[in-house]
């Protein structure tokens, strides 16, 4: 499949990212990542080692939809849930607790 990765055109296969990712100790993941095999890459470590370039000079979303395109499974990180946050008059009423019924 050709794809054009940082201005530079690419002939990829799936078959060719796994012989370059082959022996590749994956670096921990913080964003998105590409599951290769049974590990888990980040997609910035993946474009560096398939093009041979430079973690600036592409974004990860360039690799990331090389790789959607090849077959491979891209995961993002989910968005944290937003905390919930307490009015004083709330939390002043969770520290006295509720009233007894009589």
């Amino acid at each position: 499949m050709r794809c054009v990765i940082a201005r530079f055109p690419f002939e990829l296969s799936k078959s060719g990212v796994l012989e370059s990712m082959k022996g590749v100790k994956p670096e921990p993941v913080t964003g998105e990542s590409v599951i290769i095999g049974r590990r888990h890459y980040p997609v910035k470590q993946v474009g560096q080692v398939i093009t041979r370039q430079d973690r600036r000079d592409f974004s990860g979303a360039e690799v990331f939809r090389a790789m959607a395109r090849l077959g491979f499974t891209c995961r993002t990180l989910p968005e944290p849930a937003p905390s919930r946050v307490e009015s004083p008059l709330q939390r002043a009423s969770a520290m006295l607790g509720t009233p007894l019924s009589v």
